[in-house]
């Protein structure tokens, strides 16, 4: 069996935003359920309750980028790569949760409609857009080589839209007294909280049950590996991602003679080119054979 690791250059997550961005939705998080008590906003109760599944959301992200940065071990031999996948899945399940809780809120509310203090709603939503929109900012760059770190951004980007959604109903209700826009605001936050929370939910799915990830045509690969000389035949082929940054190939390799191990060097080598140039796979392990008999299709349940 032979393996081999292709490295490739890659974007150095930076877990000190994530900090960072934490102690911000802790602050805006007790300022808005205070204001939202005084003020008898829903609106800007669900907010703030979206903002302390940021909490919740972010701590689990923090915890986990620093897990996944651990040493492989005896115990461990892929250390805790991946702890971010699993963050990513908690994180968009919770968007959802959430979402249904303010959606039955939103229409009890609807039917029973509360007095608001718009003043109060005005202010804190600013404050919420101010804070949201720098957590985004410090977030965007990690947010688009990570799906753990693009879960925390979701959070905090669908809750700075969320406040600007509260900003303009404060204005209404403090302008024109139109009080059921805030229910109706809540529900088109649950709404879009579902969205992307479920399509968060789905690549985490995915990843976590090693799917063969969607940009990846494993007859192709087949194809483009049987065209080096002395390969017969690639099959038993599985693919997948361990994390975002490796993408590995397990597979049997039927020779097309009974070579020495230095000519599979050779040909490995050859392989792992092509795997790497055309698919972007840096993890290869091939089982070599030469007419053994076992099952030569290209998927095998193992």
């Amino acid at each position: 069996m032979s393996h081999n690791h292709n490295h490739i250059h890659k974007h150095q997550v930076q877990g000190k935003n994530l900090l960072f961005s934490i102690l911000l939705n802790i602050v805006i998080t007790i300022a808005q359920v205070v204001g939202g008590i005084f003020s008898g906003s829903l609106a800007l109760i669900s907010d703030a309750l979206h903002n302390f599944t940021d909490v919740i959301s972010l701590i689990i992200s923090y915890v986990a980028h620093k897990l996944s940065r651990r040493e492989a071990s005896f115990e461990q031999t892929f250390g805790l790569k991946r702890a971010e996948l699993i963050a990513a899945f908690v994180n968009a399940l919770s968007l959802i949760v959430v979402a249904i809780y303010l959606i039955y809120e939103a229409i009890s509310r609807f039917f029973h409609p509360h007095d608001i203090q718009p003043t109060i709603v005005i202010w804190l939503a600013t404050l919420g857009i101010a804070v949201n929109g720098f957590s985004v900012l410090l977030l965007k760059k990690d947010a688009d080589h990570n799906l753990n770190m693009k879960s925390a951004y979701l959070h905090l980007l669908t809750d700075m839209l969320a406040s600007v959604a509260v900003l303009v109903g404060g204005l209404l209700m403090y302008f024109y007294q139109i009080y059921w826009i805030d229910s109706v605001l809540t529900l088109i936050i649950a709404l879009y909280l579902i969205v992307v929370g479920f399509d968060l939910l789905l690549k985490a799915t995915k990843m976590l049950m090693l799917f063969t990830p969607e940009e990846i045509d494993i007859e192709e690969i087949v194809r483009s590996v049987n065209q080096i000389k002395g390969v017969k035949l690639l099959h038993h082929v599985h693919v997948w991602h361990l994390n975002e940054e490796e993408l590995h190939l397990e597979a049997h390799l039927d020779c097309s003679e009974d070579i020495k191990l230095s000519d599979f060097n050779d040909m490995l080598h050859q392989i792992e080119k092509v795997l790497f140039e055309e698919f972007h796979i840096n993890h290869v392990n091939i089982q070599p054979e030469f007419q053994k008999e076992d099952p030569k299709e290209i998927i095998v349940q193992d």
